[in-house]
């Protein structure tokens, strides 16, 4: 193991790594596309003031 040093001094972690469990990522189809949909819609909000519609 290689020493680390800062400013002249020795430096020794006071922890020690923590392996953790995977997760598994699933697909949900309808969950994705719902997503993107609401992703294309905030890319171009349509603002409404007493009744006309503005682009942003």
């Amino acid at each position: 193991m290689t020493a680390l040093i800062y400013r002249g001094q020795t430096y020794a972690p006071h922890h020690t790594a923590v392996e953790k469990q995977s997760v598994e990522l699933t697909y949900r189809h309808e969950h994705y596309n719902a997503r993107r949909k609401q992703a294309a819609r905030d890319l171009h909000p349509q603002l409404a003031y007493r009744g006309v519609s503005y682009a942003r």
